[in-house]
């Protein structure tokens, strides 16, 4: 083969090359620039097929969401005591020019710009309380006072800031040891005011159910006796009515329950005067009193 042969094919390659060089792609997870001598030339582009200068370099971005984990990271409350803080951030990058040249077009470096910025944050919430406010108080809460200082923060180098979350709170053990201890010393005062507050209402409900049951007593007592004086009372007139009816019959009637109660148990002795009363019925059942 001649080498004139040669050049359409070099021709054809070259072009080939060039329209290669000439052109670049854009998926819908990609935010893109493109530079021309390093000074930005091109941003915002949409996703698909797009053209540019062979010299032209283009940087493509992740345009996702991201996160990033940070764990041991420790801050100190407003009374001097350590905490171990887990958290992690979600960020996105929304303007590819300033990412690019704020960061240099490296995540990792923004990345670690971002967690310094969210560590301050943290830092300043963390010093602004104390450490039983900061375990009582609800983790977003924590967050919330200083995500929007730090997204106005990111803002400058073209990333959003997604999220902040507190994972875990944790204490050094020295730390840990002095809270538990007081956090069980408040337990048990606690337990003891609501101990005494017990006994002293079930000392009130005693006596209150004793007094109750003195006067239910006293009160039931006294209607007792007093229907059993109007029983006696009663009765007592009826016996009247029944004696004064017959009282030669009635004092022989006593005579012989008097017999039948007193005669006829062994070793039974009576000493009595001849004259007496007591056996006049039987000396003489026809005399009259």
């Amino acid at each position: 083969m001649s080498s004139r042969a040669f050049v359409p094919i070099i021709i054809v390659c070259v072009a080939i090359l060039l329209t290669a060089m000439s052109l670049f792609t854009v998926s819908e997870s990609q935010l893109a620039i493109r530079t021309e001598f390093s000074a930005i030339v091109g941003t915002d582009y949409a996703p698909g097929l797009h053209f540019k200068w062979p010299w032209d370099q283009v940087m493509k971005f992740d345009g996702r969401i991201l996160s990033q984990s940070y764990t041991g990271e420790t801050f100190l409350t407003n009374d001097n005591r350590g905490l171990i803080v887990d958290f992690y951030v979600k960020w996105r990058i929304n303007n590819a020019a300033k990412f690019w040249e704020a960061a240099g077009g490296a995540e990792d470096k923004a990345a670690d710009r971002l967690a310094a910025i969210v560590k301050d944050g943290l830092k300043g919430v963390v010093a602004e309380r104390t450490l039983p406010q900061i375990v009582t108080s609800e983790r977003a809460a924590v967050t919330s006072d200083m995500f929007g200082q730090a997204s106005h923060n990111v803002a400058s180098f073209g990333v959003e800031l997604v999220d902040v979350r507190v994972q875990r709170i944790d204490l050094p053990d020295e730390v840990s040891t002095r809270v538990y201890e007081q956090m069980k010393q408040n337990f048990q005062k606690s337990a003891n005011l609501k101990r005494a507050e017990g006994l002293s209402e079930s000392q009130r409900i005693r006596s209150t159910a004793e007094r109750q049951q003195t006067e239910i007593v006293a009160n039931a007592e006294r209607d007792a006796l007093r229907v059993q004086g109007e029983a006696d009372a009663e009765a007592a007139q009826t016996y009247s009515e029944a004696y004064s009816k017959n009282p030669e019959f009635y004092a022989f009637w006593r005579s012989l329950q008097a017999y039948d109660r007193s005669l006829g148990k062994s070793g039974d002795l009576f000493v009595l005067t001849p004259d007496g009363e007591f056996f006049r019925y039987l000396k003489d059942p026809e005399k009259k009193k």
